[in-house]
C-alpha cells in the first residue's frame, strides 16, 4: 500500500490481481493509446495493486462513462512508476497517493509536469495488527515492547526460528524490517507475496483462530471480517522516517492525495473538474471494496451498484 508511507502501502487479466494474488504490473512502458489525446474524450487512470484503490477508479470511471461521456482506459502500475507514467503523459490521473514526499518535490514542485488533484477524503494508516480475539486473550500483545513474549506463537516454517510478521507485496514500500531491526524484536518479515495472498493467509488464521501479527492498513475493507487490533510502535513524529535504515518509529495517518498529469488538470475540460472533485468517504471506499473482493462483483457493477444509491453524493462532483 499502500505511501507517506514510508510504506504504502495491494483487475481483467490483473482486475483479478485483488482476488488471486497476481501482483501489480509496471506497464509505465505501454503507452495507452487514449492517454494524453488531444480533443478526444478519453481518460486514462493509473489503478494501484489495492482493492481500495481499484473502488476508486471502478467508481470514477462508471460516472466518466456514463455520465459525461468519456472513454476510460485503466493502467495497472506499482506506486512509484505511476508517478513516472504520470509526468510522461501515459495516464492522466492517480486517484489514491499515500504520500511520496521524493516525487512530488521532482514532480509537482520542480517540474511542474504533475498537478494535485485534492485529497480523496480518506485517510490512510499502516500499523502492525494482531486478531482481536488474541487481543482479547492477551491486552499486552498490543503494545510493542511486549511482542516478543509471544514471539514463538506468531512463529510459522517460513519465520524459522522467530516469530513471523506478515507483509504483503514486496513492491509496497514498507519500513518493517528496519522497525524489527531497531526495535530489537525477534521477528522475521514474511512476505505474503500480494494483498490477496496475505488476505488468503490471514482469513485461514482467523477460520482456525490461530494468532498471527500482520502489517495491514486502512481504509481496508477485511476489518469487517476479520476483526484486528492495532499494536502499539512508538509514536510517529514528523522526520522520525527520513533514513529508512533507522526508523524505529511507527506509521503516520495519511490524508489520501489525488494528483493529475499537469496538461490533463489544465485541459482536461470536465473529466479534469469532475476528478478534482472527486471526494468520498471511508465507508463509501469500504463500501465498494467489499463487493469486489468478497462478494465477487466485477468492479463496474460494484460501481454501478454504489452509483444507484449514492446519488446526491457523486452528482456534487459534477456541478
Amino acid at each position: 500500500m499502500r505511501l507517506r508511507i514510508t510504506t504504502a502501502a495491494v483487475s481483467g487479466a490483473c482486475a483479478l490481481a485483488l482476488l488471486t494474488g497476481c501482483d501489480a504490473a509496471d506497464m509505465t512502458k505501454q503507452a495507452s493509446p487514449f492517454a494524453n489525446a488531444q480533443g478526444s474524450k478519453s481518460v486514462t487512470l493509473s489503478v494501484q495493486s489495492w482493492v481500495g484503490a481499484q473502488a476508486n477508479v471502478a467508481v470514477a470511471q462508471y460516472i466518466l462513462e456514463h455520465e459525461l461521456g468519456y472513454r476510460v482506459d485503466t493502467v495497472q502500475v506499482d506506486e512509484v512508476p505511476a508517478w513516472d507514467a504520470l509526468s510522461q503523459g501515459r495516464v492522466d490521473a492517480i486517484l489514491e497517493d499515500w504520500g511520496h514526499p521524493e516525487q512530488e518535490k521532482r514532480y509537482v514542485d520542480d517540474k511542474k509536469t504533475i498537478a494535485r488533484g485534492g485529497e480523496l477524503g480518506v485517510t490512510g494508516h499502516i500499523g502492525w495488527f494482531v486478531p482481536t480475539y488474541f487481543a482479547k486473550q492477551h491486552p499486552d500483545v498490543t503494545n510493542w515492547k511486549n511482542l516478543d513474549k509471544y514471539a514463538e506463537q506468531f512463529r510459522t516454517p517460513e519465520s524459522g526460528g522467530k516469530g513471523q510478521l506478515m507483509d504483503g507485496s514486496p513492491s509496497y514500500v514498507t519500513n518493517d524490517k528496519a522497525l524489527v531491526k531497531n526495535l530489537n524484536l525477534d521477528y522475521q518479515v514474511v512476505f505474503a507475496g500480494s494483498e490477496a495472498a496475505q488476505i488468503t493467509q490471514m482469513r485461514q488464521f482467523a477460520k482456525e483462530k490461530k494468532p498471527f501479527l500482520t502489517y495491514w492498513y486502512a481504509p481496508q475493507w477485511l476489518f469487517e471480517k476479520v476483526p484486528m487490533t492495532e499494536v502499539q510502535l512508538p509514536p510517529y513524529k514528523e522526520g522520525c522516517d527520513a533514513v529508512p535504515d533507522k526508523v524505529a518509529c511507527g506509521y503516520p495517518h495519511t490524508p489520501l492525495e489525488k494528483y493529475l498529469n499537469a496538461d490533463f488538470a489544465r485541459k482536461g475540460g470536465k473529466a479534469a473538474a469532475f476528478l478534482k472533485k472527486f471526494k468520498w468517504t471511508t465507508e463509501d471506499q469500504n463500501a465498494v471494496s467489499l463487493m469486489i473482493a468478497d462478494q465477487k462483483l466485477t468492479p463496474e457493477d460494484a460501481a454501478k451498484k454504489w452509483v444507484k444509491t449514492h446519488e446526491s453524493t457523486w452528482r456534487s462532483w459534477l456541478s
